[in-house]
């Protein structure tokens, strides 16, 4: 498959579909109730799960079937807020028994946890510049005060 990947329907009626692209009405539609929380996540991606899971869901961006893309999101911001206390307590360069000078392996964890954050970002949509483009629609009969998304 070439080019970009292609966006989610429910993130394009969010944006209004601003391309005017046709919606495929064959796209299937996965239960809307919020998943679980993965037992085997680590305390602080836990925290963030619950942090995310309950607004994605609001605004329609999480279902069922978005459960292990969103637990790997979590588990890899825990990986990296470990990394990230772990390098505040040593040091960035550490010398190796042969007398060289090495990157931390701490530095190392916390680059790749980040990398693979980002990309998770925009499956999930959670990017600033994906944020960036979202405008979401008032349901019809709700005042626009009545309709909250909140971001924490």
């Amino acid at each position: 498959m070439r080019g970009r990947k292609p966006k989610p329907t429910a993130l394009k009626l969010i944006e209004g579909n601003p391309g005017k692209r046709p919606i495929n009405g064959g796209e299937p539609k996965p239960p809307t109730s919020q998943p679980t929380c993965p037992a085997h996540l680590s305390p602080t991606a836990k925290t963030e799960w619950k942090r995310l899971a309950t607004v994605l869901n609001e605004i329609g961006l999480l279902t069922q079937i978005d459960r292990t893309v969103l637990a790997a999101y979590c588990q890899a911001y825990g990986r990296w807020v470990e990394a990230e206390r772990k390098l505040a307590e040593t040091p960035p360069l550490l010398k190796t028994p042969a007398g060289y000078v090495q990157v931390s392996p701490w530095i190392t964890i916390s680059n790749k946890q980040v990398e693979l954050m980002t990309r998770l970002m925009a499956e999930l949509g959670l990017s600033p510049s994906a944020r960036s483009r979202l405008a979401i629609q008032v349901p019809n009969g709700a005042k626009p005060w009545e309709f909250r998304v909140a971001f924490e």
